[in-house]
């Protein structure tokens, strides 16, 4: 595989210092509130943030080791190809997570609906617009998920994917 580097711009902080117990989506962080820390040299970056509810956060899952190209995901007890799911163990070990932002002081910004580990290096922060996916819901299609995501309220992590 090709190589590319990234530098991370501030760190998630989070209630959650262990993997097993933390919620595997945003949806069963609901009111887990967390702070991300930016890198004050690229603070003023945040101009204008506090017009958006909600951020989507791309980080590096700093904790796992290697990848699985077919996985046994959370949500199902039926092998899937890693680019199928939501997994943590990818080749590359990068996370996405939708946050509601409540607040920002200086460098530091107050959200909610954390599902990461405390200290997670973040690599960007974008704002969530759903209306610039254009995704018609008739046609939306949710593979093996279809039956299965509503229990992702309720479902922590273990340690499946430590090793």
């Amino acid at each position: 595989m090709n190589e590319v580097k990234f530098q991370y711009i501030g760190k998630i902080k989070s209630p959650f210092n262990d993997l097993e117990g933390m919620p595997i989506q945003p949806v069963g962080a609901n009111g887990v509130k967390g702070e991300i820390h930016l890198n004050e040299d690229i603070s003023e970056g945040l101009k204008d943030i506090t017009g958006f509810s909600h951020l989507t956060l791309i980080y590096h899952l700093h904790k796992v080791n290697g990848y699985n190209l077919q996985v046994k995901p959370f949500l199902d007890n039926n092998f899937h190809g890693i680019f199928a799911t939501r997994s943590p163990k990818r080749p590359n070990p990068i996370g996405l997570s939708v946050v509601k932002l409540n607040s920002v002081e200086k460098n530091i910004l107050y959200i909610e609906n954390v599902d990461v580990l405390n200290n997670t290096p973040l690599l960007d922060i974008k704002p969530y617009v759903p209306h610039l996916y254009g995704i018609d819901e008739k046609n939306l299609k949710i593979g093996w998920f279809k039956d299965k995501h509503q229990n992702a309220i309720n479902k922590k992590s273990d340690d499946r994917f430590i090793n």
